[in-house]
């Protein structure tokens, strides 16, 4: 086995919910935490500084579009990502994997790795396992991810058997190249809807050895009771002393109770581009804020929050950029979606300390009743 940069600070005695920390060359983030999506090296409509401002403790950025554009050389002129987007925190990058899986069209999988057209000019590309860590290299990412095969709902169980034997083979690979300068390589766990897969991906993870683990293929289209059974059965498999990661997951509701089971880290895209669409969080529930009922409404989005929109703006103005289409809502329904993420995850991390998990579970779905 790889380190682990995980360490166990204490769990919740109700459930398997734990809190600890992990160690990366540029910091250290506590657990259970979640990573605001930058895919292109900015998280969309605020800047690093409102970022941590937001208590965001580590973000994700992605190695497709990296390589993509402006391209992973360039950034390494530039010392890497994080000298790249102006922020001096960690930075998880994923593998490409899930853009091949949502570019297939455009994509051929073979044993070597996926040869696919740019979907910005059509040019021919090819990223295998190699290059997937030789561009993550270049990145300077803190934390990357080994490349996978993600596997669509539904898919027959050849189908998936199939994949996830390419993901365990391509992930022996990208250990092998794995840089020895401190960057930390975790490997995926894909299977499927199929508990037996999942078990013999884990199992397969687990030997080749990484710093992390994480569940992917998830949240593709299977209904929410699926896909939390594969996440209980699949967290339930990997190691205590590494971190766990779920990848591309999801709503408040998803973040609590995967929390629950024992997962330690997440990102999702949705509180970002739900703020671009109108939609805001809450605690009591989701406000979408075009609605006319908001039109002359002077409380703030969330009475029970304390972001720097919700201090200082009314659902009324919010409604009235976002009908106009003005940039500032971008940013102000952004900042607010953040900070409800963000602010969740410590007190998921507060509650496991004082071990009252079930309680903050109970008043967390009591409030949106």
């Amino acid at each position: 086995m790889s380190a682990s940069p995980f360490r166990l600070l204490c769990r919740s005695s109700e459930t398997r919910a734990r809190r600890g920390e992990v160690s990366t060359r540029h910091g250290t983030f506590q657990t259970p935490v979640f990573m605001p999506v930058g895919t292109q090296a900015t998280v969309k409509g605020v800047t690093p500084a409102q970022l941590t401002e937001l208590g965001a403790q580590i973000v994700l950025a992605n190695t497709y579009h990296m390589f993509v554009r402006p391209g992973h050389e360039l950034i390494r002129q530039f010392g890497g990502l994080h000298r790249f987007m102006g922020w001096d925190r960690p930075i998880l990058t994923d593998s490409g994997g899930f853009q091949i899986f949502s570019l297939r069209d455009l994509a051929k999988t073979t044993e070597q790795g996926a040869t696919f057209q740019s979907h910005l000019d059509g040019s021919k590309l090819f990223l295998g396992p190699e290059e997937a860590v030789a561009v993550q290299e270049a990145l300077g990412s803190d934390i990357m991810m080994a490349l996978d095969t993600c596997i669509p709902y539904p898919a027959s169980y050849a189908e998936a058997e199939a994949a996830t034997a390419l993901t365990s083979r391509w992930a022996k690979r990208c250990r092998t190249v794995q840089p020895d300068n401190g960057q930390l390589l975790f490997g995926i766990v894909q299977g499927g809807m199929y508990p037996d897969l999942r078990t013999r991906s884990a199992e397969e993870m687990m030997e080749i050895g990484f710093n992390g683990y994480a569940i992917g293929g998830v949240s593709v289209g299977e209904p929410t009771a699926l896909m939390r059974e594969i996440t209980a059965h699949t967290a339930a498999l990997l190691p205590e002393d590494y971190p766990r990661y779920l990848m591309g997951v999801g709503t408040p509701e998803d973040l609590v109770e995967s929390v629950a089971l024992g997962v330690d880290m997440f990102d999702c895209v949705m509180p970002t581009r739900n703020a671009r669409n109108g939609m805001l969080f809450t605690t009591s529930g989701r406000v979408v804020i075009k609605n006319a009922q908001y039109s002359a409404d002077q409380g703030p989005v969330d009475e029970d929050c304390d972001c720097y929109t919700c201090c200082n703006f009314s659902r009324a103005y919010l409604r009235h950029l976002y009908m106009a289409k003005e940039i500032l809502s971008s940013t102000l329904n952004t900042i607010h979606n953040l900070h409800f993420f963000t602010n969740l995850m410590a007190d998921m991390r507060r509650a496991i300390e004082e071990d009252s998990f079930a309680r903050f579970r109970g008043t967390f779905y009591g409030k949106r009743a």
